[in-house]
């Protein structure tokens, strides 16, 4: 069955205009009630015309907007919506200058935009992802940016270390690190993954006294060419990497280590919505609803 899609035309259907992109942030953050949030007195918001806010009979202003991202924006709405769809609808995402030519802003203010949303997709993750993943979980790290590929060169710190946990027919979650040693990892998995868990790994020794923490721990050796061994395997993990590191290379050109935490989300993001894409901009627009 083919994933239903979110397609420009519904999306300049439903949000033509500043208006119509207030009243859908007003209508999320308090619902169709039939009171003012401020005073409780029961009658129909009135929209104030040259601002984003509403009255009601009382003369309660109403500020939709305010505790979100847009709460000391001067860009237009239709832009920040605009950024949203482009953001949630493209398979790696949007560079910067090109959330520039689109939307026909300033890089800088086109590069906070898409900075803003790419933690607006953090907090949806976080709130909507288990706490724990379980079940069969792959672990692995790998070495994001630069041009060449030795991992004695990204140990001297030109690449960023990013570690990646994926449950098996579920969420991904992502940690960028200063390095893969055990006092660094292993943290991670305890606070990531449910006891009792069966973990796929690497021969990476960092990851070697798993079971001794609960976990049912299985080895494939890649330095004997060995990917699959009975369940255990990292074709998933392995696949979000390649996925990340040909998003940034054909897309951003290069991340720095300061905002990689944020890219890595980003993908996160679209993976975990991977069922229901069609749904990543209405969750967005959910999350924006409860302030950020």
């Amino acid at each position: 069955m083919a994933k239903a899609k979110f397609t420009f035309v519904q999306f300049k259907a439903e949000y033509p205009d500043d208006a119509a992109c207030l009243l859908a942030i007003l209508q999320r953050r308090y619902g169709n009630a039939e009171a003012c949030p401020n005073c409780g007195i029961v009658g129909k918001l009135t929209r104030i015309e040259g601002r984003r806010a509403f009255a009601c009979k009382e003369g309660c202003h109403i500020y939709p907007c305010a505790g979100t991202v847009f709460e000391h924006s001067s860009t237009p709405l239709t832009l920040w919506f605009h950024a949203m769809y482009l953001m949630t609808s493209t398979r790696n995402g949007v560079a910067g200058k090109e959330l520039q030519r689109q939307l026909g802003v300033t890089y800088k203010c086109a590069w906070r935009i898409g900075h803003q949303l790419r933690e607006l997709m953090a907090a949806r993750d976080k709130a909507t992802t288990p706490e724990k993943l379980s079940g069969h979980v792959e672990v692995d790290e790998t070495y994001v940016g630069g041009k060449v590929k030795s991992k004695y060169w990204a140990k001297s710190g030109a690449k960023t270390v990013v570690m990646g946990l994926v449950q098996r027919g579920g969420a991904f979650k992502g940690h960028v690190v200063p390095d893969n040693k055990k006092a660094t990892l292993l943290p991670h998995i305890f606070k990531d993954v449910a006891p009792g868990t069966t973990i796929s790994t690497d021969q990476l020794q960092s990851y070697k006294k798993l079971d001794d923490h609960g976990y049912t721990h299985g080895v494939v050796r890649h330095d004997r060419d060995e990917w699959i061994k009975g369940i255990y395997g990292t074709q998933r993990i392995e696949g979000f990497w390649s996925h990340l590191k040909n998003g940034i290379s054909s897309t951003h050109i290069h991340v720095s280590k300061q905002h990689m935490q944020k890219y890595v989300n980003e993908f996160a993001y679209r993976y975990n919505n991977r069922h229901e894409p069609a749904e990543m901009f209405r969750r967005m627009l959910a999350q924006i609803s409860k302030g950020a």
